[in-house]
C-alpha cells in the first residue's frame, strides 16, 4: 500500500500550505521535512508540527537565525 503525500507523517498537505501564513508577518511558510516544522523566514521562526498538526501560536515557534 502507497500512502499519498498527504497521509506520510513527513509530508504536509500542498493545499494547506499554500493557506497557511506567519500569523506575525502574514507571509509564507516553507516546509522543513527533516525537523517537522513550518518556516517563516520574514519572522525568523519555526512552527513545530505535532502529529500533523501544525501549531501556529508564536510562543510554540522556535526562533531561527
Amino acid at each position: 500500500m502507497t500512502l499519498s503525500p498527504s497521509e506520510r507523517p513527513d509530508a504536509v498537505d500542498r493545499k494547506l500550505l499554500d493557506i497557511l501564513v506567519c500569523p506575525i508577518t502574514k507571509g509564507p511558510l516553507e516546509f522543513d521535512a527533516a525537523r517537522q516544522e513550518l518556516i517563516s523566514r520574514g519572522a525568523k521562526l519555526a512552527y513545530p508540527i505535532r502529529d500533523g498538526i501544525p501549531i501556529m501560536l508564536p510562543e510554540e515557534a522556535r526562533r531561527i537565525d
